[in-house]
């Protein structure tokens, strides 16, 4: 049976749900489980939702049959001040995205992902940047939709597109 999902601008009532999917792409290891709310209440993560939607924040969440939420991929403007694991310079914004688990490889992701990117083009940005922990299969993902490592880190890499 095929699978059917849908793509939709993030809204502001979507910020629980984004919660949710840091909560995924932060346990994407089998054995590394944490909780929710050591993982949503920690400032590594919690900026990447914490007053959803900010001006120049921009995302897109997938939605089933039901219209129930399945993932998301956004984007923040995060200052040098308190810089993301992404963070490679001020005007480029660092994209987060998860899925729920029952819903990877199934083409979520790389959608998401390549209508973040086709809107921050749109938008005028020349790059978009993200960070993925090493090990992590979705870097297969971003390495097929042009993404390419700038800075290797301890255990995680940041990862680059340019957009023009």
């Amino acid at each position: 049976m095929p699978v059917s999902f849908q793509v939709r601008p993030a809204v502001q009532g979507d910020g629980a749900f984004l919660a949710d999917m840091v909560v995924e792409a932060a346990n994407w290891r089998a054995d590394g489980i944490r909780p929710k709310y050591e993982v949503i209440t920690h400032p590594d993560h919690n900026r990447y939702v914490a007053g959803w939607m900010r001006p120049g924040d921009a995302g897109f969440v997938a939605v089933d049959l039901h219209d129930h939420p399945v993932g998301a991929a956004w984007y923040r403007m995060l200052p040098r001040t308190d810089p993301g694991f992404g963070y490679v310079g001020t005007g480029v914004p660092e994209l987060i995205i998860g899925v729920r688990p029952i819903w990877r490889a199934h083409g979520v992701g790389r959608a998401l992902l390549q209508r973040l990117c086709e809107h921050a083009r749109a938008q005028g940005f020349g790059r978009i940047s993200l960070s993925v922990e090493r090990g992590n299969f979705a870097q297969q993902l971003y390495r097929s939709e042009g993404f390419a490592v700038t800075t290797p880190g301890h255990g995680r890499d940041t990862m680059v597109k340019r957009l023009r």
